[in-house]
């Protein structure tokens, strides 16, 4: 058994920091990095890219709407080219700053609303695939998993990843638990824990109703912003080290 943990970092901009990126990098097989559009300066993506090279994790582009004031979790509408031309914006400047040290992306995942959008319409989960095809075709496509996103990426002909999550709720269709609502965010350490090792065991997770969802899941997604993030991430590595699961990004 092999699965990937991936968690949002590099979501600063200028003084402001969310999360302790040094602390939970050592914890990852691969780092979603902003690049711009939710947060994300020029300096912030730089040192996140260092820190992921430091510690051998897979680098990855973190895109979304162009929303610094909302952290890009809420929804805009663009149109389909719109989209792809934000995606593909994103993904080169941070494909810029990483090629200053020496690295290459790996991976491309949305970001908050852009993410959830995808998940359910069509046009904008193709946008996105088109965007990381043109970009860099050796680039794989994070979505969740049973969404219009992974679907996009094979269409595509670039390589999907399908994603599940460890600290989010999810609904019994295999959507997530908008943030705001009850049980959307999931901060205790047993029970994410717990979720990681089902998911990658079993691909098996509780969804809000007490029903089973079994899904398909490449790789395990941590928020760098939930509360107590590194213990959470410390936690998951544990359990899955101590289920025999062997952690590595795709790819590897």
């Amino acid at each position: 058994m092999r699965i990937d943990l991936n968690a949002d970092v590099g979501e600063g901009f200028g003084p402001w920091q969310a999360g302790d990126d040094a602390a939970i990098m050592p914890h990852l097989t691969s780092a979603n990095i902003a690049c711009g559009g939710h947060a994300g300066d020029p300096g912030t993506m730089r040192e996140t890219v260092r820190l992921a090279r430091e510690h051998g994790v897979g680098p990855g582009a973190h895109p979304s709407f162009p929303d610094l004031q909302g952290f890009g979790r809420r929804e805009m509408r663009l149109s389909p080219r719109e989209v792809e031309d934000l995606v593909a914006a994103q993904v080169g400047a941070l494909a810029g700053v990483a090629a200053v040290e020496g690295v290459r992306l790996r991976h491309v995942k949305p970001h908050g609303a852009l993410y959830n959008m995808a998940a359910r319409e069509r046009a904008l989960a193709d946008a996105i695939a088109r965007a990381v095809r043109g970009v860099d075709p050796a680039l794989a496509l994070v979505g969740l998993s049973g969404s219009e996103l992974a679907q996009a990426a094979e269409r595509a002909g670039v390589r999907a990843v399908y994603e599940g999550f460890a600290d989010r709720g999810y609904r019994p269709d295999g959507s997530l638990v908008p943030r705001g609502e009850p049980g959307a965010v999931i901060a205790d350490a047993s029970v994410v824990a717990d979720r990681a090792v089902l998911l990658a065991t079993r691909g098996v997770v509780t969804a809000s109703d007490g029903s089973a969802l079994t899904l398909r899941v490449d790789s395990i997604c941590l928020h760098g912003d939930t509360p107590g993030a590194v213990d959470l991430a410390r936690a998951i590595r544990q359990a899955l080290e101590q289920a025999g699961v062997e952690l590595r990004a795709p790819g590897d």
